[in-house]
């Protein structure tokens, strides 16, 4: 019997490619792969050597190639606190619908989806219950959970809702999703040095700090960011945070002098993070190439996923699911064999 252990799977809304970096290292094959944003497309032909097909809404399904997965990391900003929260009345929000679509015509094996936690309780879960309706009506049992990355050895507190749709033969009653490791790590273990980020530094008269000093033991015993001060009027992005507590959620928007990753205070420094360092905080690898701009490797990490995150969860996919529906047809067609033999 030909090993299950190999699938091939697409890549939608794949902005730099975090899925794929996760995929590609469980040894699976990404046979297409689908980004709008003109930068990302750049990004992810210099790191994989192909440039994504653009708009998913103008691509049909039936020139998509057969697949035994689809990973969508689909458009948050319909959902996400620091947007409208407009859900499926948003442009952005109806995409999910050409998720629908693709799987639908396609009838992969697995749908892995990843959004932003609060999908989860948008609309009064109204939102969340359009998205399980629709999956289970073309033919799939949906599981989810909201995790966060700081529980799973990622010094970023980073919430996301995750979703396994299962197409219905497979007669998937149950899936559970990792459990977290808790693992003690700080910002401070992936920092670069003082001279690398020296211009990073933030030089203003109204930088407060508490007083009151906050000890290395209390700090490591919490696995989130411990906000130490502030500049200016403590608005988004002008809240100061401690290097052994963790990163704040990375952002691809907010304002304030610290936008997109947060202050933090370093080695005696005030200052937001480096793209090489938000680079660390996603799990991309050390050779993964970054854009020249800085403002655009902001935006593009705070849009992406966390890669040991998607890793970990389609790691339980392969050694319970797949390993299951693997073991069934092992012992269908031992049983066959026999019988033919007899």
């Amino acid at each position: 019997m030909e090993s299950q252990n190999n699938l091939k799977y697409i890549d939608l809304f794949a902005g730099i490619g975090g899925f794929r970096l996760a995929m590609n290292d469980l040894g699976h094959d990404c046979v297409f792969s689908s980004e709008w944003d003109k930068d990302a497309q750049i990004v992810y032909k210099d790191n994989f050597g192909e440039q994504p097909e653009g708009d998913i809404t103008k691509i049909p399904a039936n020139s998509i190639p057969k697949h035994d997965v689809l990973c969508a990391g689909f458009p948050c900003q319909a959902f996400s606190i620091s947007g409208k929260q407009k859900g499926f009345e948003d442009t952005r929000g109806t995409l999910f619908y050409d998720i629908a679509r693709i799987a639908e015509y396609h009838q992969p094996k697995y749908l892995f989806l990843e959004n932003v936690q609060n999908l989860e309780k948008h609309n009064y879960g109204k939102t969340l219950k359009t998205i399980l309706n629709t999956l289970e009506k073309i033919n799939y049992d949906v599981f989810y959970s909201v995790l966060n990355a700081s529980f799973f050895g990622v010094p970023q507190a980073r919430k996301r809702i995750y979703f396994i749709a299962v197409r219905k033969d497979f007669k998937c009653e149950t899936f559970h999703f990792p459990s977290p490791t808790y693992e003690k790590i700080t910002l401070h273990d992936i920092i670069l040095t003082d001279k690398a980020t020296s211009k990073l530094r933030i030089k203003r008269n109204d930088i407060s700090l508490k007083k009151n000093r906050i000890s290395f033991k209390d700090i490591k015993e919490h696995l989130k960011p411990i906000r130490i001060g502030h500049v200016n009027k403590a608005g988004q992005g002008e809240r100061i945070y401690h290097e052994f507590g963790h990163a704040i959620t990375l952002s691809a928007y907010g304002g304030g002098v610290g936008a997109k990753t947060g202050l933090y205070n370093i080695n005696g420094y005030v200052r937001k993070l480096d793209p090489h360092e938000c680079k660390r905080l996603m799990d991309f690898p050390k050779d993964f190439k970054l854009p020249n701009n800085p403002n655009i490797a902001y935006k593009q990490f705070g849009n992406s996923v966390v890669v040991s995150m998607i890793s970990r969860i389609f790691s339980e996919v392969m050694n319970t699911i797949e390993c299951k529906k693997e073991s069934k047809m092992l012992k269908s067609e031992t049983m066959l064999r026999e019988c033919i033999a007899v």
